[in-house]
């Protein structure tokens, strides 16, 4: 086995940790039931998934599930997430690393009340503006992939109608990252839009830009 390949080796199998990792994450969030989410993380032309319908604790190094950018398998023997075609699409037009899909409470709600979520913070300029919903289609298909790729659009987050949230991200940590403010930030507009008689102030587009300008430098030099 060439030096190269062996290092391929030891990056996947640690990149496969940390999805199992982020997986388990999204249920101990409470993000996730069961196993309605999926995980995603690319390594080099792979794509390594969570199985479709296998609790998280119960995955283990041995479970590695991973397929091509076409979505032909090309690690492991268990079926990959149903959700397969929408990460494919994310992983082949835009330069994710890194995909989280949930089913969270708040943010599944408001993606049943309104076309995109309104600017009730700052914070949508981490997911590049106003986070849009992508029209409903059923889980799995390509029509579903479609829709939220359009939805996608200048972001790195999306709602799904009727169905949860799609995020992505540089690392897996980031677009877990993204996921849990987009579901932070649902939960606070529906908690201000609850209160009868008043109604939530929303920020301007442009002061949600003018944040996205100073995130760009944000954090330690």
């Amino acid at each position: 086995m060439s030096e190269q390949h062996h290092d391929r080796g030891d990056e996947t199998a640690a990149a496969w940790a940390d999805l199992v990792a982020t997986a388990r994450r999204t249920v101990a969030d409470g993000l996730v039931v069961g196993t309605s989410g999926n995980v995603s993380v690319r390594v080099g032309d792979v794509v390594l998934v969570t199985p479709s319908g296998v609790p998280y604790d119960r995955l283990g190094p041995d479970d590695i599930t991973g397929v091509d950018l076409t979505g032909r398998q090309v690690l492991g023997t268990l079926v990959p997430t149903s959700e397969l075609p929408m990460h494919l699409a994310v992983h082949r037009t835009t330069d994710a690393r890194a995909i989280v899909h949930t089913h969270a409470v708040y943010a599944t709600a408001v993606s049943t009340l309104v076309p995109e979520l309104p600017l009730i913070h700052y914070m949508s300029a981490a997911l590049g503006g106003p986070v849009r919903v992508a029209p409903y289609a059923t889980y799995g298909t390509e029509e579903l992939a479609e829709h939220m790729l359009r939805a996608l659009t200048d972001r790195t987050a999306c709602l799904l109608q009727n169905h949860g949230t799609l995020a992505y991200g540089a690392t897996l940590d980031q677009a877990y990252d993204r996921t849990a403010q987009l579901e932070w930030m649902c939960r606070v507009w529906l908690t201000a839009s609850s209160v009868p008689g008043l109604t939530p102030t929303l920020l301007t587009r442009d002061q949600v830009a003018e944040v996205g300008e100073k995130l760009r430098g944000y954090g330690q030099r």
